[in-house]
């Protein structure tokens, strides 16, 4: 009891110190009110920033001020996270994650593999109840992402508000799905990706068809249009948070401080991804020498350029990147990056090349980090890629025969 009341007095006793020699002199009041300002200035000097708007052509670019204004209005990181590693960090535990109801569907590739997909019919959509036109989102998750990411969760929460329909691609054999050949992914082979979008445009010819591809899903996605043009049942398309060149987004992940946060992480993952695989590749692919890889340069040079192929991983590297192809690309297509991105370097954006594509338009942050994108004070519902995807597909469906 004695320590109990001595508590109380103490807390008592500290708490009347603080509101009085701190607060109550004026000092400490007047130092935190000037910390506050000075901060604000700051922030909304140097952090607080309108987008970057690069477009091949000037129609595209009123297209998208009179349709997607987001990409041209301020963009507020959340004032206490806006570096770059603490948004990329901080997004996948911060944002929530919708409830989704999937509906799985295994396609058959040429090779005798399997690709799995996750299907969002929105069946209740109101806007668009005739599901033959209904129109049709393909999303493409990251390096080792599924179905089941927080980004992929809210860009179909916000498809379902507009009444779309979902289906996400599943590289093969990280859904939980057996992998019937010896074959896995890469961001450069866009095989299975096109045979995912004859599938579904075959099962919906006349229902708008759009596609968003986020990270590694955004590099492959890109790719695969540079490669096949106007030549696309694809309306149009989006990429968030891609890794441009190859060479250097490597170059900057293996920085001491990127690796030891991201590099090995990552590298991890893609090691447990195929080691549930391991019998499949035990034939072609020394797995012993994959498992030991302390980097995704060691584990490409190990394991993606072998399986795919490729004499050294230069060649590998030089086909991934997507900026050799941007000025293929032959459908209105909406790429945000932010500059700060430690995985995407900003010297490595294509600037140029997308001024001398009438359909690309580049949207660059000043921040937002790797898929991160945060704002507002506690940014669990949406983030400044999810407003630009949501407004961007919209604008697509609703106005893109302006374009």
């Amino acid at each position: 009891m004695d320590l109990r009341m001595l508590s109380r007095e103490l807390f008592l006793y500290l708490e009347h110190q603080v509101r009085v020699g701190f607060f109550g002199s004026g000092v400490g009041l007047s130092l935190i009110l000037g910390f506050s300002v000075a901060y604000a200035c700051y922030y909304l000097s140097s952090i607080a920033k309108k987008p970057q708007l690069v477009t091949g052509g000037e129609s595209f670019s009123r297209f998208l001020q009179n349709h997607c204004p987001v990409v041209t209005e301020t963009y507020y990181p959340t004032v206490w996270c806006w570096e770059s590693r603490g948004q990329t960090l901080l997004r996948p535990f911060i944002t929530s994650k919708p409830s989704v109801q999937y509906r799985n569907e295994l396609i058959k590739t040429a090779d005798g593999g399997q690709i799995s997909l996750d299907w969002f019919d929105n069946s209740n959509s109101k806007c668009y109840m005739d599901t033959t036109t209904r129109p049709t989102i393909l999303l493409l998750p990251g390096l080792t992402g599924t179905s089941k990411e927080s980004y992929i969760l809210h860009m179909i929460h916000l498809s379902e508000e507009l009444g779309y329909r979902c289906v996400v691609f599943n590289n093969r054999g990280v859904a939980g799905e057996n992998l019937l050949t010896p074959r896995t992914y890469c961001c450069a082979n866009t095989e299975d990706l096109e045979t995912v979008i004859h599938h579904v445009h075959s099962l919906y010819p006349s229902a708008p068809f759009l596609a968003a591809g986020v990270s590694m899903g955004g590099m492959l996605l890109l790719n695969y249009l540079g490669k096949i043009g106007p030549k696309t049942p694809l309306k149009a398309a989006a990429t968030f948070s891609v890794g441009w060149n190859t060479f250097a987004c490597s170059e900057s992940l293996e920085k001491p401080l990127n690796w030891l946060l991201f590099n090995y992480y990552l590298t991890t993952c893609l090691q447990s991804s195929v080691n549930k695989h391991r019998h499949m590749f035990v034939k072609q692919i020394d797995m012993d020498h994959v498992m030991k890889a302390k980097s995704i340069r060691e584990f490409d040079k190990r394991f993606t350029s072998v399986m795919f192929g490729y004499q050294t991983i230069d060649d590998y590297y030089t086909d991934a990147s997507p900026n050799r192809r941007l000025k293929s690309v032959g459908i209105p297509v909406l790429c945000l990056n932010s500059v700060d991105d430690v995985f995407s370097p900003s010297h490595a954006i294509p600037i140029e090349t997308a001024k001398q594509n009438p359909n690309v338009a580049l949207v660059l942050t000043s921040y937002g980090g790797h898929i991160g994108f945060l704002e507002g004070i506690w940014p669990r519902q949406s983030t400044y890629m999810d407003r630009v995807f949501k407004q961007f597909v919209q604008a697509m469906v609703e106005h893109g025969h302006e374009l």
